[in-house]
């Protein structure tokens, strides 16, 4: 009995047998200096990052649904038709979130405290696809909402909020392409947002807008990476994709830092703030990490000149 029973606790299962034969090899037990990020480890304690991004995507959504607060879901509420383009979802309390609108709502949020969005003419630098201007359009009443992109770009907007807005909120925006900025020189503006885009852009592309904000808005909102960062799972010594060092160009903040090293960041995020105020003349009344992203800043900056 007890043989059967020793033989039968130290049997493995088809499953472990291929894990044995291809991961528990002479190879993988020779060095241990850094199976942990490697797929020994990814097999017997973690899910592999390189191949369950999803499943993390969602752990990530579902844990941050935890920890919006009730005025961040009633705004999320508001905004309807937000499942159009069949976002990748989690259903917490019976309400659908995706990772774009609860940022959009957090946004909202972090501008909102601060300043009344009724009846504000708004300018929007580099849309994406428009989940920003969709959130503060339904949860607002707004004056006018202006929208400036690259002519690519601007097309992807414009078909998009085409059909998640009604018509009352459509008919609020405008749709001015970037090789038509100029048009804008006279037009001055409550509140001008900028997310994740400035950092994209050349650097001289940023100086000029921060000087159009500077003249003609009262309020500026940005929200973009605090610097330049590499790609995980990298060998270091190999060579960097070419998008990557594109990337490592651009912008007012190029210094690499470690995304997941707290005080880089918070250190970082001093220059941040300098970089992006746009003169001398503009307050800082809210700085602050932009959830979920550990290595993302926000601001929002006052003309005290009072542009408008």
């Amino acid at each position: 009995m007890t043989s059967s029973r020793n033989e039968l606790a130290s049997s493995a299962s088809g499953i472990w047998e291929t894990i044995h034969e291809t991961l528990f090899t002479d190879d993988q037990l020779e060095d241990l200096s850094s199976f942990k990020s490697g797929p020994l480890n990814f097999r017997i304690a973690l899910w592999d990052p390189e191949f369950r991004g999803p499943l993390y995507l969602k752990t990530l959504l579902h844990e941050l649904c935890g920890s919006l607060s009730e005025a961040n879901w009633q705004a999320l509420s508001k905004v309807k038709n937000r499942d159009f383009g069949k976002p990748i979802t989690v259903k917490y309390q019976g309400q659908e979130a995706c990772l774009d609108y609860i940022q959009a709502v957090l946004e909202l949020e972090s501008i909102a405290q601060h300043v009344d969005l009724e009846g504000l003419d708004i300018l929007e630098i580099g849309s994406g696809y428009g989940r920003t201007s969709h959130t503060i359009l339904t949860n607002a009443s707004i004056g006018s909402y202006t929208i400036v992109d690259l002519d690519q770009c601007l097309g992807l907007t414009q078909k998009y909020l085409g059909q998640v807005l009604d018509q009352e909120s459509l008919a609020k925006i405008r749709f001015i392409p970037a090789s038509k900025f100029d048009g804008l020189q006279d037009s001055k503006f409550d509140l001008c947002l900028n997310i994740d885009s400035f950092a994209e852009m050349d650097a001289p592309v940023v100086i000029q807008y921060l000087d159009y904000i500077d003249r003609q808005c009262r309020y500026f909102y940005v929200k973009n990476p605090v610097g330049k960062y590499l790609p995980e799972l990298e060998s270091a010594d190999q060579a960097l994709p070419a998008s990557v060092e594109k990337a490592l160009k651009t912008g007012l903040l190029r210094d690499v830092v470690d995304r997941f090293d707290s005080k880089a960041v918070a250190e970082q995020s001093l220059k941040f703030v300098d970089a992006y105020r746009p003169s001398g003349s503009w307050k800082c009344i809210d700085s602050q990490q932009a959830r979920p992203w550990s290595w993302y800043w926000q601001a929002l900056f006052a003309n005290s000149t009072g542009a408008k």
